[in-house]
């Protein structure tokens, strides 16, 4: 029995040294991992995909279209905020605020297609095959006469990889 105490105690003693040494055994348990793990997952990636409301995720999608090559120009900053205005049924104000949230969101051109691309595969059942056709008229609309290569591609891409037609008919208000 003296023994299993002389065991105990210096078990004790180990860890209260390590304590003092700065080594932590506290990262070894499993369910502080898991949650450390989770809070890093949510909070350290990329916060495009913290997105799940539909309408701000169409956001995404025409100010991606519209960024692609370059720059928002003022006429199509005007385009996006009147088809958010008449699609989204928002006033000026929300509807400012929708595009300036999107525009940063959006990340830099060249990562634009990535970062839609990944959207679209998270978020394939959110939308309803109305709102698919209206999402797809709001990005053409937005964008300039001539419609760049990798505009097209993205729009044509939103066509094919958001789903058919669901039973519950949607609108985005």
């Amino acid at each position: 029995m003296a023994y299993i105490l002389g065991l105990i105690g210096s078990i004790v003693w180990i860890l209260y040294m390590l304590d003092r040494m700065g080594i932590n055994l506290g990262g070894l348990n499993p369910f502080h991992w898991r949650r450390r793990r989770a809070w890093a997952k949510k909070y350290g990636g990329d916060p495009i995909y913290a997105v799940e409301d539909p309408m701000e995720v169409a956001a995404l999608f025409v100010v991606g279209a519209a960024k692609l090559d370059g720059d928002i120009s003022a006429e199509q900053k005007a385009a996006i905020l009147a088809q958010f205005s008449e699609s989204f049924s928002l006033n000026e104000r929300d509807a400012k605020q929708l595009l300036g949230s999107s525009s940063h969101l959006l990340a830099s051109p060249q990562m634009i297609p990535n970062q839609l691309e990944n959207l679209i595969k998270r978020h394939q059942k959110m939308f309803s095959a109305d709102q698919v056709e209206s999402l797809t008229a709001m990005m053409s609309a937005t964008l300039t006469s001539t419609v760049s290569a990798d505009q097209q591609q993205l729009i044509d891409i939103v066509r094919k990889q958001l789903p058919e037609p669901r039973s519950d008919g949607g609108t985005w208000g």
